[in-house]
């Protein structure tokens, strides 16, 4: 019942040498076993196995799609119909909805079965799932060590063997930086490729929803169900439907079987590889890039200046939009409402005391304060002028590669609790991150090492707007010379 690839699951469902409903079973019970990990806060079986049997039904009449039957757990940031949907707040706990959001109908709608919904930080706000109401996820590399954030639950369940893949969002990181903590592949798509309907809004100018796997090759297929235009979406962009698995396995054009990348020019930032990168994640990643040279691709140092300027530009945007869009959970339509209060504007101010967890507090009085009369030309508009620098500097990059790479963070996995105290060291974990979030750019994590106690490191792919496939192409043919995306933490 142990695979290693969505296309195995997909062949051995077509065969009929498994079921949906015993595949659903098998990770259920594998759920249960590892509860400890807190992977998951929300768990149905009983709906599981009844998609699983419709399912069934499905591929008996011959019309499966490539991914019908298989099993996915969704991040608790989508809205899933029948089941709660609580974005890892006290403030949506017992919240059901009415609704499937875009990513989870289109899963459903290739046959996918919901396994459950994934634990994260709160709102999607952090970068180590500490955040959550519902308590902290454990690294299944180190039970420890935090799995990163904000999906971490997702991340953790694909590690873990608790789901064969999951969904995800990235705002400032948050699906690469927690694969490369927990040893998968996760990709973020072009800001606007994955429509944001029925997402809990955390940023609305950066939040893009992406697949969380093994490999490159799982991400692919997924994204193919997830990726398309949608009129609910006003940030949705309208682009013909494209095959993210086209070039897999093919060589770059003009290489060969033996040098399947000759040809491709991959630049290095300088900024990505300086102080406060540790040693550990920085052998590992040049260890990758000397892979990829093995496979005909060329080395080009570049720049990104503005680098450093994304950790402000960022904590200044997104918490901006953060305030604006959590002002609409205030007790009166949905979600928690405080239990005693003498007026409405009491009402108000307990249930957003009482709903919201500490960082959701911090992000929303600093985004209230830069949108303030008086501070909105000082800070929230530079830092939008800055951030077109940002995506400047990344075009101008572009002009001399075809892909950029480094590593997704400055550190493996550290210990839980080891960085609560001081925000400003949790915000740094994602300065190689940040940035491409900033331009829209897709970036992907592929697993590419271990680094201290023995936990993994990923390297992160970059690339220009719409070249996912590119990126996938790249990807799996290192993950073809290689096997750190088919290693297991022990005991799980």
């Amino acid at each position: 019942m142990d695979f290693d690839s969505l296309r195995q699951l997909s062949d051995a469902l077509k065969a009929r040498t498994v079921s949906s409903e015993e595949l659903a079973r098998h990770y259920l019970q594998r759920i249960e076993t590892h509860a400890g990990l807190n992977a998951y806060v929300h768990v149905d079986a009983e709906r599981t196995l009844a998609q699983a049997r419709d399912a069934d039904t499905l591929l008996a009449s011959g019309n499966a799609t490539a991914l019908t039957g298989i099993p996915v757990a969704h991040k608790d940031v989508f809205v899933t119909r029948g089941w709660r949907s609580t974005a890892g707040s006290r403030m949506l706990a017992d919240y059901v909805s009415p609704f499937d959001a875009a990513v989870v109908a289109r899963l459903a709608g290739a046959g996918m079965v919901t396994l459950g919904k994934t634990n994260m930080d709160e709102f999607a706000m952090g970068s180590s799932n500490e955040n959550s109401h519902f308590g902290p996820v454990q690294n299944p590399w180190d039970a420890a060590r935090i799995p990163g954030g904000s999906s971490g639950g997702s991340a953790a369940a694909v590690a873990a063997r608790l789901a064969p893949v999951a969904t995800g969002t990235d705002t400032g990181g948050s699906i690469r930086q927690p694969a490369a903590l927990t040893g998968i592949t996760g990709i973020k798509p072009t800001y606007g490729r994955v429509s944001r309907y029925g997402m809990i809004a955390f940023a609305s100018s950066l939040d893009q929803a992406g697949p969380m796997a093994h490999s490159a090759d799982d991400c692919a297929l997924m994204l193919n169900a997830m990726a398309g235009h949608d009129a609910r979406d006003s940030t949705s962009l309208s682009r013909d439907d494209e095959d993210f698995t086209r070039h897999l396995g093919q060589p770059l054009d003009g290489a060969t079987a033996a040098k399947p990348l000759q040809g491709l020019r991959i630049g290095l930032p300088k900024e990505y590889f300086g102080p406060g990168l540790d040693a550990d994640v920085a052998d590992a990643v040049r260890a990758a890039l000397a892979q990829l040279e093995a496979l005909g691709a060329t080395l080009v140092d570049v720049t990104l200046p503005k680098t450093e300027l994304s950790i402000p530009v960022y904590y200044l945007i997104a918490p901006a939009e953060a305030s604006s869009n959590l002002s609409r959970f205030d007790g009166v339509r949905y979600g928690h409402r405080a239990a005693e209060y003498k007026d409405l504007r009491d009402m108000y101010q307990k249930t957003r005391a009482e709903g919201f967890g500490w960082e959701v507090k911090r992000r929303i009085l600093v985004g209230a304060y830069v949108l303030s009369h008086g501070y909105y030309d000082a800070y929230y508009l530079q830092a939008q002028k800055i951030r077109r620098i940002i995506a400047n500097d990344f075009q101008n990059a572009f002009g001399q590669c075809d892909l950029i790479m480094g590593p997704v963070s400055p550190s493996v996995a550290w210990k839980l609790g080891q960085k609560t105290a001081d925000p400003v060291q949790m915000y740094l974990a994602d300065i190689f991150t940040l940035s491409t979030s900033l331009a829209g750019l897709p970036g992907m994590s592929v697993p590419c090492g271990f680094g201290e106690g023995g936990m993994p490191v990923g390297l992160q792919i970059i690339g220009n707007y719409f070249d996912e496939a590119r990126m996938l192409q790249v990807a799996h043919a290192f993950q073809q010379a290689t096997d750190w995306h088919l290693r297991r933490p022990a005991g799980v």
